[in-house]
């Protein structure tokens, strides 16, 4: 079994691979391929492009000719993964589209939490889109300042910022929280033992990607 996954930050390999060791995934699995400059020229144009998401999608398609299933995990890039499906040698996973639809089951209210201003758009319609059939409130949150801790480097400062996010929504109130984008990840690991830790991508996206190929 070989899973293909595009990412737009090195960072989010370790993630991935943290996450089909939980899966219990054999080793060489995953392939990662890295694009950082699809998601940087859609920080600069404002918002995903239609030329973006075609070089996206044409990339995905690339990838599934080799692959049992293609994981998109960006969040930005998202609406390219519908794009590429059609056609598309082998299934490709929304990683935020499959997070979306776990969130939403259980029927408490959902606090999405992202990162990066371009991706509020694209989480907004997902999350919604999900909700419609239970009903379920949902509310996207940029967490202020994160990504220029990111874009420098300082990993460190990004993951707390994250954290405090996570923290300050817990006691607001019960609520589902879900990280919207897989570089946020391990700011579980800065949450007090009282904390329900919140729902992130990358495990989510590796378990529908291992049962669309055991469905064929």
């Amino acid at each position: 079994m070989t899973i293909a996954c595009l990412h737009t930050a090195e960072s989010n390999i370790a993630v991935y691979e943290a996450a089909a060791k939980t899966l219990g995934l054999p080793a060489g699995t995953l392939r990662h391929h890295v694009r950082a400059d699809l998601l940087r020229a859609a920080e600069e144009a404002g918002h995903l492009t239609a030329e973006i998401a075609g070089e996206t999608a044409a990339l995905l398609r690339h990838l599934a000719e080799d692959a049992d299933a293609v994981v998109l995990n960006c969040s930005t890039l998202g609406p390219a993964a519908t794009e590429a499906a059609a056609g598309a040698a082998a299934p490709i996973i929304r990683a935020d589209a499959a997070l979306a639809d776990e969130a939403v089951k259980d029927g408490s209210k959902v606090v999405v939490l992202c990162t990066v201003e371009t991706t509020i758009a694209p989480t907004t319609a997902l999350f919604d889109a999900a909700a419609r059939a239970t009903g379920v409130e949902i509310e996207v949150r940029l967490v202020p300042g994160a990504w220029a801790h990111f874009r420098a480097g300082n990993l460190s400062a990004y993951l707390a910022a994250v954290a405090d996010a996570v923290k300050a929504t817990h006691d607001e109130g019960p609520a589902t929280i879900a990280f919207a984008q897989a570089s946020m990840t391990d700011a579980m690991h800065l949450l007090a033992e009282g904390y329900p830790k919140p729902m992130s991508g990358p495990t989510t996206a590796l378990a529908a990607a291992r049962a669309k190929i055991a469905a064929g």
